[in-house]
């Protein structure tokens, strides 16, 4: 069936390997020509897939930011193969795709409690950094149609930074997923930047104040709620990350849910926020692996992930299509009544 055009947001959260569901996500949306991309705010491994996205689209148009997000996560596998963090024979054995009975990444955990990163990396090495200078064309960046939000947080002040097109580099996307006890701090412009998810996994903002749509998709990788309590040193450490990352997330959500309430719907800024629809792309799968699992690269899992992106995306849109352009699917009243 032909569909009339909308205009889409994206905001693309961080979440190390994980990213690569928001792939499957962007590959799957990419598919349908009546959705037409404004901007993209990302963080961490959202971040990368949406400089990777935008960076395709000027050499191909939808086509080529799938053809460009499939090098990519290539290339992060093919780097992943020859590092030292991977599964332990006990966990391919059980089946399990986390890293928590790998001897590098135990004896990376617990060094990470006692040294800095400025000790244990003190030249700064990142695979990251050669993979993106392959496949991201910076100085072109600016050119793309789609309008880039990335999110980086400041270590002076606690608060986030957000880059633009025009802006970006390889030191910007490092940045945006620089996790403080595995790298140190990325300096920009004398700054000193870590992981955007402590300030805006991602940033909503920007999509409402500067983008022309009015929808806007969350593609959410960290899960929001947990029904099990967790008992182990590990799956606490793990839902401590969860809920810290998640925070300024809902934080701004409920801000936007407010503002919504009780902005002037006629026109100018009031008008964005009363006329934003809010939609959600996420999976009950991702909750099955640990954290460690993050930085599993190989290309079994990324594969699977993207697979389960992909079905995600389709489920979504079988149910939430018409309402694109129309309604919100996603109640984000809901979370005053938590508040």
């Amino acid at each position: 069936m032909e569909r009339s055009p909308v205009l889409i947001d994206l905001a693309l959260q961080g979440g190390g390997s994980h990213g690569a569901f928001t792939w499957g996500v962007l590959d799957r949306l990419l598919e349908e020509p009546w959705l037409h991309i404004a901007a993209i705010s990302g963080t961490s491994a959202g971040a990368m897939n949406a400089a990777v996205l935008a960076d395709g689209w000027l050499e191909g148009g939808a086509e080529g930011a799938r053809n460009a997000l499939d090098r990519y996560w290539q290339r992060v596998s093919r780097a992943a193969a020859f590092s030292p963090l991977q599964r332990s024979p006990l966990d391919r054995l059980m089946g399990r795709w986390t890293l928590d009975t790998s001897p590098v990444y135990v004896a990376m955990d617990l060094a990470s409690r006692l040294l800095s990163p400025y000790d244990l990396n003190p030249s700064g090495f990142n695979p990251l950094r050669r993979i993106l200078a392959e496949s991201i064309d910076f100085e072109r960046l600016s050119r793309s149609p789609i309008r880039l939000f990335i999110t980086a947080t400041s270590v002076r002040t606690g608060r986030g930074r957000i880059f633009r097109n025009g802006e970006i580099t390889p030191d910007v996307l490092l940045a945006s997923a620089c996790l403080p006890t595995m790298f140190a701090a990325i300096e920009i412009d004398g700054e000193p930047y870590w992981d955007g998810g402590f300030a805006g996994n991602p940033t909503i903002t920007p999509l409402v104040r500067e983008s022309d749509a009015h929808d806007t998709i969350l593609v959410q990788i960290n899960p929001p709620e947990r029904t099990e309590m967790p008992r182990t040193a590990t799956d606490i450490l793990n839902r401590l990350n969860e809920i810290s990352f998640n925070s300024p997330l809902m934080k701004e959500l409920r801000m936007i849910a407010l503002l919504r309430q009780v902005a002037d719907p006629g026109t100018g800024e009031g008008a964005r926020w009363a006329q934003m629809r809010t939609h959600r792309i996420r999976s009950d799968m991702l909750a099955q692996f640990g954290a460690s699992s993050k930085l599993n690269g190989e290309w079994d899992f990324v594969s699977m992930l993207r697979t389960e992106g992909r079905r995600a995306a389709d489920e979504f849109l079988d149910d939430c299509a018409d309402d694109l352009g129309e309604h919100s699917t996603a109640d984000l009243d809901v979370l005053l009544a938590e508040c």
